[in-house]
């Protein structure tokens, strides 16, 4: 008989991995088919390895108890929440990977609220008929943006196709060449055009487009003028744009739709904060637009959401339009989209409630002390690294401002031993989860998007990986 034949032999049966006490002690945590078909993967597995080599002798990959420890390995997508929380140390503040803008605790309380019994979601207390779940948030968006109405759907991509579809569907709409943006997941603007059953009509060149280039453009198919904000990438050099004011008035000249995608939108001017300067959700209508479009989870720093604001008679279009109900709004997005909002009437009382500016807010000296505390922490536990505290910056992310960065600090991690990708790895099994930065064969811990009172967690959760991996 051959080794490998011996081998095979020599794999547990399946009801026997099942006896040892790994698998008994999860008995009452998950159904005995969960258990059955991970110990049966496990088997398979070593089978697997026999077969292609992998396994030149028994050693204790054998033993029932050894296999029973590989199938509870099977078992921990079902013990732990795949979607769990995240500890933010990439110094990206609106993390798209991560979920992005964390919630003001007004927004969580009112999630919670909502989500523990009934509301007021579609029903309206005084006439106790059925009312609109939009009238929970528009009233705040009309006073902080201007606007004459406003509707929310579940995200901005689906705002810009149904405003599109609605508004334009079977005509034309004029696009700078300079504007048709891709963002994540491969949503491209003409596609979107394409979906909503408009034709794209291109103007301008990618880096230059004039006035002349839509006043030329403009035929008899023509419905819309679309605007799109380069959120995510901007062109540099030798360039030119056309505002959105003087589209706005050409529009007008020839009884057109003027439309504007912002991409992330703001309510609140961020130069103070060193930012660079974007246009404000009020200025763009003050400038004219007929429809904006911006996100919810952005530089709004609230949940996800897809905002549409502008003129009353094409607000209440594009609210009647069949795809509105299918990309409706939930009422725990409702429930913190209004309470965010809420925070904006009074600009103060947002800066020291929304995570997100309180990001913002905090200057690189105060980061610097931060970093200070968590090096020192560290340090003290004698771990077998080295430890240094750096210069670095944060970016806003989630396709926003793609060119500005805040002077920051950090803290590197580097190995004398041991896989930094390891270490990482390690960090990001933990719960809640650690998601540092790998450059130049060290982590990078940035507290920027790290809560204050996250701070003596991270500290644990990188002690107890460093001694665990190194």
């Amino acid at each position: 008989m051959s080794g490998q034949q011996e081998l095979l032999r020599s794999l547990p049966a399946v009801d026997r991995v099942l006896r040892e006490r790994t698998l008994q002690n999860l008995e009452g945590r998950l159904p005995q088919e969960v258990l059955t078909v991970a110990a049966q993967q496990a088997v398979a597995d070593l089978r697997r390895q026999i077969l292609a080599g992998g396994i030149i002798d028994a050693e204790d990959k054998l033993q029932p108890a050894q296999v029973a420890v590989v199938a509870a390995k099977f078992c921990q997508p079902y013990l732990q929440p795949s979607l769990r929380k995240v500890i933010n140390a990439t110094g990206t503040l609106l993390h798209t990977n991560l979920g992005r803008a964390p919630l003001a605790p007004e927004a969580l309380r009112a999630i919670q609220s909502v989500a523990e019994g009934y509301s007021t979601l579609e029903m309206d207390m005084e006439t106790g008929q059925r009312g609109e779940r939009y009238s929970h948030v528009e009233r705040l968006l009309v006073q902080l943006t201007g606007a004459e109405a406003a509707l929310v759907v579940n995200n901005n991509a689906g705002a810009v196709l149904l405003a599109l579809t609605a508004l334009g569907k079977g005509s034309e709409a004029i696009v700078s060449r300079g504007e048709l943006v891709e963002i994540g997941g491969a949503f491209r603007i003409p596609e979107v055009m394409e979906a909503g059953g408009l034709k794209l009509r291109e103007v301008g060149a990618s880096n230059r487009t004039h006035l002349r280039d839509y006043q030329q453009a403009i035929s008899a198919e023509t419905r819309i003028l679309l605007k799109v904000h380069t959120s995510n990438y901007r062109i540099v050099g030798f360039t030119s744009e056309v505002s959105a004011g003087e589209l706005a008035l050409l529009a007008r000249e020839h009884d057109l739709i003027m439309m504007e995608d912002l991409g992330s939108g703001m309510l609140c001017d961020l130069t103070r904060y060193g930012l660079p300067y974007e246009p404000t959700v009020a200025e763009t209508v003050k400038a004219g637009v007929d429809v904006v479009t911006f996100s919810g989870d952005k530089l709004l720093g609230g949940p996800q959401a897809g905002i549409i604001v502008g003129r009353k008679d094409l607000i209440k279009k594009i609210g009647r339009h069949p795809l509105a109900r299918a990309l409706r709004i939930d009422k725990l997005t409702l429930a913190a989209l209004e309470t965010t909002l809420r925070l904006y009437l009074q600009p103060d009382q947002a800066v020291e409630q929304l995570p997100l500016l309180q990001m913002f807010n905090t200057g690189p000296e105060q980061q610097q002390q931060r970093c200070q505390r968590l090096l020192e922490r560290l340090q003290a536990e004698k771990l077998p690294v080295s430890l240094t505290l750096v210069e670095d910056f944060s970016r806003v992310g989630g396709g926003s401002m793609p060119l500005a960065e805040l002077p920051d600090w950090g803290v590197t991690i580097s190995l004398s031993r041991g896989s930094v990708d390891s270490l990482a790895r390690r960090l990001r099994s933990f719960v809640p989860a650690v998601v540092p930065r790998v450059q130049n064969d060290s982590l990078l811990i940035n507290l920027r998007a790290v809560a204050e009172a996250e701070e003596a967690l991270l500290a644990q959760l990188l002690i107890a990986a460093i001694r665990e991996e190194v």
